[in-house]
């Protein structure tokens, strides 16, 4: 690790996390950042700016100064989204520039099981020849959950009709009601209520199994890899950040992220730890732009 110069050996880092306190994704960068911190030999802090779909804590960032000492833990929605989404926006994709990644999660395609689909193709055809649009459970527009499901429209070939929900629990309890037909939550919200029998996770959105759940079938095996997508999270700084702070931090984090005990914590919650540098946070913003931009793009969706 490079030394600390002596205008920050005191100096304090800030990650700053567009998300309430005490959530999942807060209890793990906190352990992140206690790593981080025996690693710099520098405090390393996290602080929550939540509101506005993490607009308020990116802007935030975007407008700190780029002294190396704020960064934003980015996801897919408080960065990419809604750059993709928004025109009126306090930032921009060049107001970031990355420093490395940290986890991502999967969606599923879960069915009631009352539905009797058991299979991604069975509910190609269920889709088929029910003949009437299917309901999904969707976090709010231009969430992933909401773009995933024009996605999976293609694939059904059938129209999908998305209905918004605040959380997790509303949507699962109205989906075992009947009230919507599909449900993209991820794999551990879910795990309690396939084991009840109300509810069937037909595939998870990735290219592999995961070893968590290792029952689940990916998308890519099941022969649809244009499902394969996820949620993400990782380090960007504010642009202009000095290269050497970039390249510290990120080297902090890289060795945070490669202890065993906090990557089983992350695998035990159903996420996927990534080890990774500027290179691979680059490369999954650059993705992002691609695809979900694709799907914005195709769909005609704005959120001005």
């Amino acid at each position: 690790m490079a030394p600390l110069s002596s205008a920050h050996a005191d100096d304090t880092i800030h990650l700053i996390v567009p998300y309430g306190g005490g959530g999942l994704v807060d209890g793990l960068v906190r352990e992140m950042a206690d790593t981080m911190t025996q690693e710099l030999g520098q405090p390393v802090v996290v602080e929550n700016k939540p509101g506005s779909n993490g607009i308020i804590g990116a802007a935030y960032v975007a407008a700190a100064k780029p002294d190396g000492l704020t960064y934003l833990v980015g996801a897919t929605g408080p960065l990419s989204l809604n750059v993709l989404l928004r025109k009126n926006l306090p930032f921009k994709m060049e107001s970031f520039e990355p420093v490395g990644t940290m986890f991502s999660g999967p969606l599923t395609i879960t069915v009631p099981t009352s539905m009797g689909v058991n299979s991604l193709d069975e509910l190609k055809t269920w889709a088929k020849e029910s003949g009437k649009p299917l309901r999904y459970a969707m976090l709010g527009p231009g969430s992933v959950t909401h773009l995933f499901g024009m996605v999976l429209q293609d694939v059904l070939g059938t129209e999908l009709v998305p209905v918004a929900y605040k959380a997790n629990p509303e949507m699962i309890v109205d989906q075992i009601g009947g009230q919507v037909e599909l449900n993209f939550s991820t794999p551990i919200s879910l795990v309690k209520h396939v084991a009840s029998g109300d509810l069937k996770i037909l595939a998870i959105s990735t290219e592999e199994r995961m070893g968590k759940f290792p029952d689940l079938p990916s998308v890519t095996e099941l022969g649809y890899p244009q499902l394969v997508s996820s949620f993400w999270f990782g380090l960007v700084a504010p642009a202009g950040t000095p290269a050497a702070e970039k390249d510290r931090v990120s080297a902090a984090l890289q060795k945070a992220m490669s202890v065993q005990s906090l990557q089983d914590k992350m695998i035990n919650v159903g996420m996927t730890p990534h080890v990774g540098g500027a290179d691979a946070m680059q490369a999954q913003l650059d993705w992002d732009v691609d695809f979900w931009g694709g799907v914005i793009k195709k769909n005609n969706i704005s959120l001005d």
